[in-house]
């Protein structure tokens, strides 16, 4: 009942982040780490600091730096035996800039995971975790990195039927692609108050008035974020909304996925819904101060 599967980007981040605040072309000193990272591989390491077992679901290149990255993630307690290794396709790479005010400026190049398509749910599909006839029951998380026709096949797919659904934009810029499962009622959405409103195709005021938004257009269950602000969850019988622990924060890329995977693992160890969103709240707190490790 540990395992969860984590289906999309694992790839490097290349952050660089400096204590200055920052604008279009600011030239600052500060720091570059390269580390594991996009929306699979994060909500991955904070599962297994919770105890839980991550089965990584995605797309790594066979060249060295793919090499590495798997050797790290079975170094940080994951299942890689599932992956799909590609001859032709490099390890994609995240890069960010952050200052003192925030996030300044992203490019994801998850080209690789985007072409090979399908082929990373072959484990799922035709075994040995699953198939149509047999569909893999347990928790599932979904990162929207993957193309738009894929998450289309998948909120539709036989194989997905049984599963646990829990469903993240991978960015504002990829929001939309969600849609299918804001239509199809089976799944779990985290996403932000921006998210909220490009699916909504609309502006909210909160993260309360979002997620009754969402719930119209036809969703399941919704989380809502909005930094520092009051989050929200809820489903068509009650909603939940609690404020953040305020905190200095160092550093944003990944806040969202812990939120994710804290929020996963409270109500795996049993916590009602209110606690488990608060217990989301207070993991992502201490994440963004830089209490919890990368």
């Amino acid at each position: 009942m540990s395992e969860i599967l984590c289906i999309g980007s694992v790839l490097w981040d290349i952050i660089g982040r400096s204590a200055s605040h920052m604008r279009q072309g600011s030239d600052v000193p500060g720091r570059i780490t390269r580390l594991p990272g996009g929306v699979a591989m994060n909500i991955a390491m904070t599962l297994a600091r919770f105890g839980l077992r991550p089965v990584l679901l995605s797309a790594i290149g066979r060249d060295p730096e793919g090499d590495e990255l798997v050797a790290a993630c079975r170094g940080l307690g994951m299942e890689t035996a599932h992956l799909y290794r590609s001859d032709d396709l490099p390890t994609d790479r995240y890069m960010a800039v952050e200052g003192a005010n925030g996030l300044i400026a992203a490019i994801a190049d998850a080209h690789s995971l985007e072409a090979a398509g399908d082929k990373i749910l072959r484990p799922l599909t035709t075994g040995p975790l699953g198939h149509a006839g047999a569909p893999y029951a347990g928790c599932i998380a979904l990162d929207g990195n993957l193309t738009r026709a894929l998450l289309e096949t998948i909120a539709a797919s036989p194989a997905f039927s049984a599963a646990d659904l829990r469903v993240a934009p991978a960015s504002p810029g990829k929001a939309e692609r969600l849609q299918p499962f804001v239509a199809h009622g089976r799944a779990t959405l985290y996403v932000n108050l921006e998210e909220a409103g490009i699916l909504c195709q609309s502006e909210f005021a909160d993260t309360e008035r979002a997620a009754a938004g969402l719930l119209a257009r036809g969703a399941r269950r919704v989380l809502v974020t909005d930094g520092g602000r009051a989050a929200t969850e809820a489903d068509c019988d009650a909603c939940h909304s609690a404020v953040p622990p305020q905190v200095l924060v160092t550093r944003v890329t990944g806040a969202g996925d812990t939120f994710m995977a804290a929020h996963i693992a409270a109500e795996r160890a049993g916590a009602g819904r209110a606690a488990a969103l608060e217990e989301a709240l207070q993991a992502a707190a201490r994440y963004v101060s830089g209490e919890m490790p990368s």
